[in-house]
């Protein structure tokens, strides 16, 4: 944490290289990381699963939302977009794999709740598509005279997911909280003993995702320069490298509870955060971007990174939605990372 001070100082001097600033607030975001884990704990013992996971999901994203901000502001569009898709990636594959991983190599296999699993997964799916479409729509009509319809299908689209997203937590939260019960979940008086206070498990949180965010928006300021001198191109920065500073806190938190044989609540972090981002960050960046004073932000992913998205959305259902995990699932979701991230970094920073 010591590395908080001097990343912002070195930020405010000026006068190492940019790589020296992002690696100093990369770091810095570890122990801020590790206290959004332990508030977590300390909200989800009080709250109940999936409380806990939605306070995680959202104060875990606080970073992905700033660093996403700052990079509008700046005008990297095309690391915005490759900062949501490299969320989603992150918590699908690497939280949800690391999670699989290490609490099947240290309980076999894990129980949890399906139902829960398969509303993640469907909604997941529909944001997927809520995204192709729109990029698909871009893609067709890119000339000038189309812009206004561009603008008006986003409008349309952000609002539509930020509507979903309403309902999804009235659904999780007041009608239907039963089919996000955890399963095996301590009793009620079994952990309280052991664990601070709610209102200084929810300051923990408040305290550390301000950290965290303070951390991500410097390493905004210093990832192209960064990128640059590491010969990484924007794409590849945005996606893997920003995406998984930026998603340390819900990662941190989601691989914990997986080791602690707490499924639900693991799950319920990892894919809650999609959801959060996909129908909330998202959405939300259309909207914000024209009261910065920035051009209209498009829902315009690549090919590439919508079939990307794809794969992990298929595989994450797929090898979660039976209701038990064990280490070879994990492995397999972090084998789909490993090779989305050889392909993003293999591609030249410049083309011919």
């Amino acid at each position: 944490m010591v590395l908080a001070p001097i990343a912002a100082g070195l930020d405010r001097v000026g006068t190492l290289p940019a790589g020296v600033v992002f690696f100093c607030a990369a770091l810095a975001i570890v122990p801020f990381a590790k206290l959004i884990v332990q508030g977590t704990e300390q909200v989800a013992v009080h709250t109940g699963t999936t409380v806990g996971g939605l306070l995680n999901a959202t104060f875990g994203n606080l970073p992905e939302l700033i660093i996403a901000m700052v990079a509008l502001r700046a005008g990297l569009l095309e690391m915005v977009r490759a900062s949501i898709v490299g969320a989603l990636l992150a918590n699908l594959l690497v939280a949800l794999g690391f999670s699989f991983l290490l609490g099947g190599l240290r309980h076999h296999s894990q129980k949890y709740n399906p139902d829960a699993v398969r509303t993640y997964s469907s909604t997941m799916v529909l944001a997927w598509i809520s995204l192709a479409l729109p990029s698909a729509f871009h893609r067709t009509l890119e000339a000038e005279p189309h812009l206004g319809l561009h603008a008006t299908l986003d409008l349309v689209v952000a609002v539509v997911l930020l509507g979903l997203y309403g309902l999804f937590l009235l659904y999780s939260l007041r009608t239907h909280p039963e089919i996000f019960a955890e399963l095996n979940a301590p009793a009620a008086g079994e952990e309280s003993h052991d664990h601070p206070s709610l209102a200084w498990g929810v300051a923990t949180l408040l305290v550390a995702s301000l950290g965290a965010a303070w951390m991500s928006e410097l390493l905004v300021g210093a990832a192209e320069q960064a990128g640059h001198s590491l010969g990484m191109s924007q794409v590849f920065m945005g996606v893997i490298v920003l995406a998984l500073v930026g998603g340390a806190a819900e990662s941190g938190s989601a691989i914990a509870m997986g080791r602690a044989n707490r499924p639900d609540l693991s799950i319920g972090i990892a894919l809650g955060s999609c959801v959060q981002i996909a129908l909330f960050v998202a959405p939300i960046l259309v909207l914000v971007a024209p009261l910065m004073g920035q051009p209209q932000f498009r829902l315009a992913f690549s090919q590439a990174e919508m079939w990307m998205l794809f794969g992990a959305v298929l595989l994450g259902a797929t090898v979660a939605t039976a209701g038990q995990s064990n280490w070879f699932k994990g492995a397999q979701l972090l084998a789909l990372y490993l090779i989305i991230a050889a392909i993003l970094y293999l591609i030249p920073t410049t083309t011919p």
